[in-house]
Parts: structure tokens; C-alpha cells; sequence
């Protein structure tokens, strides 16, 4: 059993899911600006977290079936966030809150090693991104995203992988052809 359904397996067995929300296709979940310190487990559907500017949109991360998400920031220090989470499809996740989740994780030494799992292997895989990102051709990214996360390419739509990998829709669908 890996880490996260470890996790969910024990939140679950001590009934601490505040509630569960269902999304339809394109909401939000959260909103830029917004402090948001719950962490969701996506138990159906696909979302994708990201940031705007004036001029386009910058995904930076997808969720989708037995992914843990948060707007981590927001998580971590309590302040408002930049990024926003939307529903890419119809969407249900469950939520605990930070103080039910924290008080779960102090409980016990192995449920704190849980936490450390995750957080590192959340570290990185955000440090292999950027570095691809920094360092590899779009030809290169897209291969090594495809390896690392084929489900992605079944879950989501290309528009937002382009934004993922940063290049344009085009750029992806001539890059799958060939």
C-alpha cells in the first residue's frame, strides 16, 4: 500500500472528513486571494491547480482519483493564495480541515513519518518539474511527463497539459504526432 492511501485508510478509520463536495466541470474550489488551509483527497474527477497573469494561464500541478491537493501555501502559512483550483470535470472531493489533519498527524510518531513521505516526495517531484522545465527541450518534457504520469494524458485535456509543460496547445498536438 503506498503512502497517501495509507494515509486516507487511517483518516477514514477515524471518521475526521469534514465533508465531501461535489464540483461540476469548470468550478472552483479555490479562488486566488482566498486563504484555504483544507487539504482534499479527490475521490472521483480531475482538477488542476494554477496561476494567472495578465496574459495567460500557468498550470502548475493536476489532481486527479486518489490525489491528496491543497493550495500549499495557503496551507502552510495561513495567508491567501495566488493560485486558484478548478474542476476540470465533474469533481468529488473529501476535505479535512488543517486542525483535524494536524492533530491527526501529531497523534502518533508513524502518522507524522506519513506526513514527511508525502511532503517529501511532493518536494520532489516539484524540483524534477522545474528542472525539466529549465533544462529540457518541450519534445523531452512531454516524453519524460508521459513516463512519469501517463494517466494524465487519459484525464486531462491537451490545452492544459500545453500549460503544464509550457508550450502551446500546437506545439503539444505536433510533438504527439510525431
Amino acid at each position: 500500500m503506498d503512502v497517501i492511501t495509507t494515509l486516507i485508510h487511517k483518516i477514514d478509520e477515524e471518521n475526521l472528513w469534514k465533508e465531501e463536495i461535489t464540483l461540476p466541470r469548470n468550478a472552483f474550489l479555490k479562488e486566488k486571494g482566498s486563504i484555504d488551509t483544507n487539504l482534499y483527497f479527490i475521490k472521483s474527477g480531475s482538477v488542476r491547480i494554477f496561476l494567472q497573469d495578465e496574459l495567460e494561464e500557468h498550470t502548475i500541478r493536476f489532481g486527479y482519483r486518489n490525489n491528496l491537493i491543497a493550495a500549499l501555501d495557503s496551507f502552510l502559512n495561513d495567508l491567501p493564495s495566488d493560485f486558484y483550483i478548478q474542476a476540470l470535470k465533474k469533481t468529488t472531493v473529501k476535505v479535512i480541515t488543517k486542525t483535524a489533519y494536524l492533530n491527526f498527524i501529531e497523534a502518533t510518531p508513524q502518522n507524522k513519518q506519513i506526513w514527511n513521505e508525502i511532503l517529501k516526495s511532493f518536494v520532489l517531484q516539484q524540483m524534477e518539474r522545474e528542472r525539466d522545465i529549465l533544462t529540457t527541450s518541450p519534445i523531452e518534457r512531454y516524453r519524460r511527463v508521459l513516463k512519469r504520469s501517463p494517466q494524465l494524458f487519459q484525464e486531462i485535456p491537451n490545452k492544459y497539459i500545453a500549460s503544464y509543460l509550457r508550450m502551446t496547445p500546437e506545439t503539444l498536438s505536433r510533438i504527439k504526432k510525431s
